[in-house]
């Protein structure tokens, strides 16, 4: 493996959406040097494609959320990537999974009006958590927990409500054919990418920015960071002299954990002639959100979060496929098992270069990402889903804040 360029113009931290973002912005501004330093062997971070079965499968994030303005969409179209723009039957999955019709009018009534509610909370002076704004034994309750492990990647009573509403949703959702992780490996295409360097110090008391790196020292006029919230609180990259305020408003980020498992499916179940959606149970919130047949594929995309899925990381891919099997037969019949076979799993909490999936506030720290994104120096800038206030948990909104940084750098005064 040839040795790293000592010395360039800006350097970024880390070949996710966020710092491919960054790195494609400075190299069509030209004039600079460019390096970006990843610990991995691919690009792309938390957006991850794989093979399963044959066909591609997302063990990261999957989703085009926002479709209608998110600014991966045109660079998938420029590229030539076959989008999928059906929006998901995410709303009638509940009569698909045991409950009725009434049933699921009644929850859909219920979500319309916990989310009001979190968003009268959120106008509250004081910040709290989202657990406190569910009806006392409400029926729904466990389900909206589950839900916010999908989608928040943690439980309610761990949410910022103030945060949590500043997120923007159009419910438009899509996706890459081919998945949304090949797309940021085409995006990543000519860029000046060193893999297998991770960094672990950045220097930045002298006329230069000097970081450490499994491959050697690089020296950077300015930096760009572009990791997830987990490595910068558990200080695996150490900043020197310290800068508590970013460790601190990481802290205050953390990494939820939202993990995938892909079944293969032989033959085919009631009702999914084409994509179906599943819940495996509304009691409880220990339970799975299942895509059958996702985009035409014989097997069954099963999703689940929070410390429930930190729980099923720990046992590995056969305590993972052991539940959902359980969850399907509770819902098709005992002769589902003979039709599922394990083929793939995630385990992002055990990913040293992420340590989790995407980043929550915790309640009093809807300021954090601000903090977070805020420049050092003029020097020292950051960018990461984490970063962004409106489209935080999002690979679109890493890019956007990765292009964001890359105009400031370009922007910051030379010395």
């Amino acid at each position: 493996m040839a040795g790293l360029v000592s010395e360039v113009d800006i350097a970024v931290i880390g070949a996710g959406a966020a710092g491919i973002a960054a790195a494609r912005r400075l190299v069509e501004a030209g004039g600079v040097s460019v390096l970006v330093l990843e610990g991995r062997e691919r690009p792309g971070g938390r957006a991850w494609t794989i093979d399963v079965g044959g066909s591609p499968a997302d063990l990261g994030c999957e989703w085009l959320h926002s479709a209608d303005r998110n600014v991966l969409v045109p660079l998938a179209e420029r590229l030539g990537l076959a989008l999928d723009r059906r929006r998901p039957d995410w709303t009638t999955r509940l009569s698909r999974s045991g409950e009725s019709k009434e049933a699921e009018a009644d929850w859909l009534r219920a979500r319309e009006a916990h989310y009001w509610a979190i968003h009268r909370a959120a106008l509250e002076p004081e910040d709290r958590p989202a657990s406190t704004v569910l009806e006392p034994g409400g029926r729904w309750n466990a389900l909206f927990d589950a839900t916010s492990t999908w989608a928040n990647a943690v439980e309610l009573e761990d949410l910022s409500v103030k945060d949590n509403d500043r997120y923007e949703s159009t419910e438009h959702n899509w996706r890459v054919r081919t998945g949304l992780g090949s797309l940021l490996v085409a995006l990543a295409q000519g860029l000046p990418i060193a893999f297998d360097a991770a960094v672990s110090r950045v220097e930045h008391d002298g006329g230069r920015i000097h970081l450490a790196t499994a491959r050697g020292t690089v020296s950077a006029a300015r930096v760009i960071v572009a990791v997830p919230t987990s490595v910068i609180a558990g200080e695996h990259l150490v900043f020197d002299p310290e800068l508590p305020d970013k460790v601190a408003a990481a802290a205050g980020l953390p990494l939820g954990l939202a993990n995938k498992l892909f079944l293969g499916l032989d033959g085919r179940l009631p009702g999914d002639e084409d994509e179906l959606f599943l819940v495996g149970s509304t009691a409880r919130r220990e339970t799975m959100s299942y895509q059958v047949r996702p985009l035409g594929r014989p097997r069954i995309n099963c999703f689940f979060g929070g410390r429930f899925a930190a729980q099923l990381e720990e046992g590995g891919i056969a305590a993972m496929a052991a539940f959902a099997a359980d969850e399907l037969a509770a819902l098709f019949g005992n002769d589902i098992r003979r039709q599922l076979s394990p083929l793939a799993s995630s385990a992002w909490r055990s990913d040293p270069f992420a340590r989790g999936s995407y980043s929550y506030a915790r309640p009093g720290h809807a300021e954090d990402r601000a903090r977070l994104a805020a420049p050092v120096d003029n020097r020292l800038f950051f960018a990461g889903e984490a970063c962004s206030p409106h489209f935080f948990s999002t690979a679109h909104g890493a890019y956007e804040t990765g292009t964001a940084a890359a105009e400031a750098a370009l922007a910051s005064p030379r010395r």
